[in-house]
């Protein structure tokens, strides 16, 4: 009932109470006006006649019910009142009326006092629980804004409430620090945390780890090291969570050393960092030493972790596998594959999918194949990446057949692969010359509703080129535009260079145009095509002019445009020519 008074709510209850209060009012007003009724008017054992008195409203009862109440001995008339005798012949005391009143008097004022506390108490409750829900809300809907990626609608929010003396706490200002950073605005995000500092709630350990971790999305590791100083001269502890971002920005830039030295800070902090802490930042360290090709360094701190006696976890071993078969190490990947088994340790999807991914880069179709068929035997489902790195693998080795199979056994299970995955079949049906398949696998894509690509048309553009049917690649130029796909570099490259075959320059020059009217800019491939074009309809002045251009605009240039120049002015007999050009080729390896 309070709680509707106090939002303002004309609830069933507001009436109830108001009206109780009412009645509560008037009903003193009547008794305080019976009163004096009694006392200024005079009495009879009949009925009151109102009308002597005043208002009869104020008189809805007899007088009769007051004597009931309060006994005869407390009547005073009129004469009396205003006699010189004060004792009524001795037998009444004149001043019994007015204690009676002040009894009533007082009685029912204190009642109206503790009404009066009571409802402004509750109201006073109320609007603290209801301000306290509409923050509670407005923080919950910040967080939503943040998480949808909504964060100049969040951001406006919070300013307004600001205005109206509302602070909210750190962690809704975590959650626009963390979208903020997600999306690059890392300069909004600095503003807002100087807001944080200057005008509350103050930045936690937190805070930072996310600021911290935007710079490192942008590898810039000078910030993050600022930052990580920053926490320390505002007394705010860094936890596992800001070392590990640490070592890892470190290892992405390629400052192992400086890593290294970080995590034997954190290896001889053994107070403040669990066993976990330290395998997560060995393991980020030892990943680090692997994609920077330093094996015998991320063996050491391995050996380092397995000498501390840690409990190792799975991706620990993953890190360690993946780096081995990334350097090809296949032998000493699956040695430690048997020894994750033996520690009681289940390898998981992902070290699968390494081994997969390995055995494919050298070849190894066969193994990686019998890899593949286990994992569902041992209750491990493959995923898109199990298949695409033996669908990849097996097209790159032109064994379209075995691949577009794994394709048919993916759609089988429900599960729709990825554009990637249909192209590289595409693809290689393209390049062994069967373009039948390759457009029956582009239908079958479209009826499991995958949209194709340029990668798609690409494709496609490549094998009627290689057929030699450029009728048919300039109509999937065109039908690129129905997808609402433009034609990018390698779509140009294609065709430019199906027209200098044909030794129509013309056209391919066109086509030049087309793609610098349309923002695609040319590259080496490009100009190659073109001089070779020129090459082939003996404009010479031409291709040397493009060999000219090409120096100019600082691309850098191989050795193929300058093999087509001198390959054709030796076919001319011109060697004043081919000597020239060999001395600039020369010239420009030099530099």
């Amino acid at each position: 009932m309070a709680l509707a008074i106090a939002c303002g709510e004309s609830s069933p209850s507001h009436l109830v109470l108001l009206g109780f209060v009412n009645r509560t009012l008037d009903s003193i007003k009547r008794n305080i006006a019976q009163i004096f009724a009694n006392v200024f008017c005079s009495q009879t054992n009949n009925a009151v006649d109102a009308r002597t008195c005043g208002n009869a409203d104020l008189l809805p009862f007899k007088l009769e019910d007051f004597m009931t109440k309060f006994g005869e001995k407390y009547q005073l008339s009129a004469e009396d009142w205003f006699s010189e005798n004060k004792n009524l012949n001795d037998k009444q005391d004149p001043h019994a009326v007015f204690n009676v009143l002040d009894v009533m008097l007082k009685d029912n004022l204190e009642r109206l006092k503790m009404m009066r506390e009571s409802i402004s108490l509750a109201n006073m409750n109320c609007q603290g629980w209801t301000f306290e829900a509409n923050y509670l809300e407005t923080a919950e809907i910040i967080k939503d804004l943040c998480l949808y990626g909504k964060l100049g609608t969040a951001l406006w929010l919070r300013r307004k409430l600001m205005q109206k003396g509302v602070v909210f706490d750190v962690f809704t200002h975590n959650y626009l620090i963390n979208g903020l950073c997600k999306t690059g605005d890392l300069d909004k995000a600095d503003e807002l945390i100087k807001e944080m500092s200057e005008q509350g709630p103050s930045p936690n350990c937190a805070t930072y780890n996310t600021f911290i971790n935007g710079y490192c999305l942008i590898n810039n590791v000078d910030k993050v090291l600022d930052l990580f100083s920053t926490m320390a001269n505002k007394g705010i502890k860094p936890n596992r969570v800001t070392c590990n971002i640490l070592v890892h920005a470190l290892c992405k830039k390629g400052h192992l050393e400086d890593a290294k030295k970080h995590l034997e800070e954190i290896l001889d902090d053994d107070n403040d960092k669990t066993a976990s802490d330290k395998i997560i930042s060995s393991t980020i360290l030892m990943d680090g030493y692997f994609k920077n090709g330093k094996m015998v360094q991320a063996k050491s701190v391995w050996d380092n972790v397995v000498q501390m006696d840690t409990q190792v976890d799975v991706v620990a071993y993953n890190v360690l596998i993946n780096g081995f078969c990334s350097s090809q190490e296949i032998h000493l990947a699956f040695g430690y594959f048997c020894e994750m088994i033996k520690r009681g340790l289940l390898p998981d999807v992902f070290t699968y999918n390494t081994l997969i991914s390995g055995l494919c880069k050298i070849g190894k179709f066969d193994e990686a194949s019998y890899i593949h068929g286990i994992m569902s035997k041992i209750g491990i489902i493959p995923d898109q990446m199990s298949y695409k790195s033996l669908i990849q693998g097996l097209c790159i080795n032109g064994v379209v057949v075995r691949a577009n199979e794994l394709l048919l056994g993916m759609l089988e299970k429900s599960m729709v692969p990825e554009p990637l995955i249909w192209n590289l079949i595409i693809d290689c049906y393209g390049r062994c010359g069967n373009l039948g398949k390759a457009f029956s696998t582009k239908n079958q894509m479209l009826i499991y509703g995958v949209k194709p690509n340029v990668y798609t048309y690409n494709a496609l553009i490549y094998a009627q080129v290689k057929e030699g049917n450029i009728t048919n690649a300039v109509s999937l130029k065109q039908e690129m535009h129905s997808y609402g796909l433009l034609p990018d570099v390698v779509t140009y490259n294609l065709l430019i260079g199906a027209a200098c075959n044909s030794q129509n320059i013309e056209w391919a020059l066109h086509l030049l145009d087309e793609m610098l009217m349309l923002g695609c800019e040319p590259d080496i491939i490009t100009y190659t095509e073109l001089i070779r074009g020129h090459c082939i309809k003996d404009n010479m002045k031409e291709a040397e002019e493009l060999l000219r251009k090409m120096h100019n605009s600082g691309m850098p240039i191989d050795d193929v445009p300058y093999k087509i120049l001198v390959k054709k002015y030796c076919k001319m007999r011109k060697p004043d020519k081919v000597f020239d050009l060999y001395y600039k080729w020369m010239e420009r390896k030099r530099a």
